[in-house]
């Protein structure tokens, strides 16, 4: 009759499991440790099982496997002195749970129980112990990563909001001076600080914007459009395709001129790794409206004699495409004409999250063969 007992650890699981959103791993972990102790002292007044007994050591089994794996997420997710009070409480269990079988007679019964309950406890422990140090260590380096970002993030600040304000404080000075011996220079002096202003508005939008998103960490300083001039001469110079550069005469804001950059070197590493057959490279840059429209365009789709279909890849156009919505653009690539392939992307020129009217954004392509 009192092999029923072995049924009600086991049976008191799911009502436990049920209520691990409502308290804490270590609590829950101490009351089914409890739980056990209680049923081993039930046992040993009602009379102690025959070791033949199947049913009591196959429900023990499940009773032992619930009372270690509580004691690995206790662990795991916990510290302090709760979670060690539930934690020695469940491995207890473990080591009085063959007491259930026979009597505890002298000192070479108690070790048998002591050595049984740590060789089951101790991997637990350690496993335990283990899977928290790399969640903390995954929550450091998160954390870390974060405030890169936001130093990152406050250089940006610095370099793009900064100068321009350090500009208008510099010609509003001359301005005030301007306006009683030139008052036309004086206007015109005051047209450059708005300007200047309004600049400063938008790299302090899109840097906010930037923040705000997952992408951002391990943000270099930004680039120029003058330096694709070298990088095209050195890709050309290295062999294989032709760089043709067109870039705009007018100035854009210097975070479209930094993912630019990024875009069209990213570009040209993938037709060195998915086209070599391509023999002409075309980058053109053109303002459209108050957009910045990007083309990076191969004739090299189709894969070299003996190669192998472009397919799959790294992340490279992926991280570039968010980076390119938080500044409220888009970026597609894909096959183009018959056997070319482009890199398609459109910039705002002006604000965040859309601009002033222009051409249609380009919808993502994903067509399989997509270069990254």
């Amino acid at each position: 009759m009192t092999q029923i007992l072995a049924a009600v650890v086991p049976a008191l699981l799911l009502p436990v499991w049920a209520a691990r959103g409502r308290h804490s791993a270590a609590a829950l972990t101490a009351a089914v440790g409890a739980m056990s102790v209680v049923m081993t002292i039930v046992v040993w007044l009602a009379g102690r099982w025959a070791e033949p007994d199947r049913w009591p050591a196959l429900l023990g089994l499940v009773e032992l496997a619930a009372l270690l794996l509580s004691v690995v997420l206790t662990l795991r997710s916990e510290d302090g002195p709760r979670c060690a009070a539930a934690a020695w409480t469940a491995c207890g269990a473990v080591a009085l749970w063959p007491s259930r079988f026979g009597a505890i007679n002298g000192p070479a019964d108690t070790l048998t129980i002591f050595g049984f309950g740590s060789m089951l406890s101790l991997p637990a422990v350690l496993i335990g112990l283990y899977l928290r140090g790399l969640d903390n260590g995954r929550q450091r380096a998160v954390a870390e990563a974060r405030r890169s970002q936001r130093l990152e993030l406050a250089h940006d600040l610095h370099d793009f909001v900064a100068h321009d304000v350090s500009g208008m404080v510099a010609q509003a000075q001359a301005g005030a001076y301007l306006a009683s011996i030139d008052p036309a220079r004086a206007v015109e002096m005051f047209e450059r600080i708005e300007q200047a202003g309004q600049r400063a508005l938008a790299s302090l939008d899109r840097t906010v914007q930037l923040l705000r998103t997952e992408d951002g960490a391990d943000r270099g300083p930004q680039p120029a459009l003058a330096e694709l001039a070298e990088v095209a001469e050195r890709f050309t110079a290295a062999g294989g395709a032709e760089v043709r550069l067109e870039l705009p005469e007018e100035p854009v804001p210097r975070e479209v001129e930094g993912t630019v950059h990024r875009i069209v070197v990213e570009a040209l590493t993938n037709v060195r790794r998915h086209a070599p057959a391509a023999r002409l490279v075309e980058i053109l840059a053109r303002r459209s409206g108050g957009w910045l429209e990007l083309t990076v365009t191969n004739d090299g789709r189709a894969p070299a004699p003996g190669g192998k279909p472009r397919r799959g890849g790294g992340s490279g156009l992926p991280g570039l495409a968010a980076r390119v919505e938080a500044l409220g653009g888009s970026l597609g690539a894909g096959p183009h004409e018959r056997e070319a392939w482009q890199v398609r992307a459109l910039l705002p020129l002006e604000g965040v999250g859309g601009g002033p009217t222009g051409p249609q954004k380009p919808a993502r392509i994903d067509t399989g063969e997509v270069q990254v």
